[in-house]
């Protein structure tokens, strides 16, 4: 960490603090503080923090009482789609078979609305599920942050990626520690903000969106791209060009090689 005149020393003429004299509150906590709570490693607007967190699912949620029920299952959910009104898409991969087998305990939550076994793949099932959104799914739309994928779950924990601005950052983190005071930061880094994938827009979020949920991108596929594009009212053509792009940017998302901590 380099060192930095304080305000006060020396350098403005002013007498410095005589030893053994304990710091000001505000320059112990600067001090002490980790780069994740504000020290002096922070590197302001034009940085992007990138933390994984292992925090306790909310018990409030689905996934939290279903691997809570089942500790030795695994979840995964594969990507996310916005429907509006409150709820989401997801398809997720859970382990443990034969395909179908948590269908129905899963619909049974109050807060899912459908459950659809797709296939089976390795030693678990793909399921898409459409849920009532959770606290945090408003509080990243009102930041305009995406939604980390994959995320992985067992046995009431979670695995949570942020990516985002240093304030927005401090954001979430407050919400996680009102939900989970003990959660963990398992890794931090930052970059610059130039080195970030750029994200979806809101409108190829909710083409993607629409799409997952008519069944587009099922195996095998539940909808045609011409009854897909009669569905939404718009041409055949115009859906065939913003799905390919939108095909592009999640490709170059997940091709991205890992970048150095």
């Amino acid at each position: 960490m380099v060192s930095r005149p304080l305000r006060g020393s020396h350098a403005t003429g002013s007498r410095s603090r005589p030893t053994g004299t304990p710091d000001p509150p505000r320059e112990r906590r600067q001090r002490n503080a980790p780069a994740w709570e504000g020290g002096e490693s922070t590197a302001g607007g034009d940085r992007l923090f990138i933390a994984t967190l292992r925090l306790k699912i909310p018990p409030d949620l689905w996934p939290g009482k279903f691997t809570n029920a089942h500790p030795q299952v695994r979840l995964e959910a594969l990507n996310w789609g916005d429907l509006g009104e409150g709820q989401s898409v997801s398809d997720y991969w859970i382990s443990g078979g034969p395909p179908g087998v948590w269908a129905k305990e899963i619909s049974t939550f109050p807060d899912v609305r459908r459950v659809e076994s797709l296939a089976q793949v390795g030693e678990g099932c793909l399921y898409r599920i459409t849920y009532r959104n959770p606290p945090i799914i408003g509080l990243y739309r009102r930041l305009q942050l995406p939604v980390p994928i994959p995320i992985r779950m067992q046995a009431g924990m979670i695995d949570w990626e942020i990516v985002a601005r240093y304030s927005e950052f401090e954001m979430i983190m407050d919400y996680v520690r009102s939900r989970d005071p003990d959660a963990r930061i398992i890794s931090v880094r930052r970059r610059p903000l130039r080195t970030h994938v750029p994200a979806l827009s809101d409108r190829q979020q909710r083409l993607l969106a629409e799409a997952m949920a008519a069944g587009y991108f099922a195996v095998p596929r539940g909808i045609t791209l011409t009854e897909l594009a009669r569905k939404l009212n718009r041409s055949k053509s115009s859906i065939s060009e913003s799905i390919a792009v939108i095909e592009q940017k999640l490709l170059e998302i997940a091709m991205r090689p890992p970048m150095p901590a």
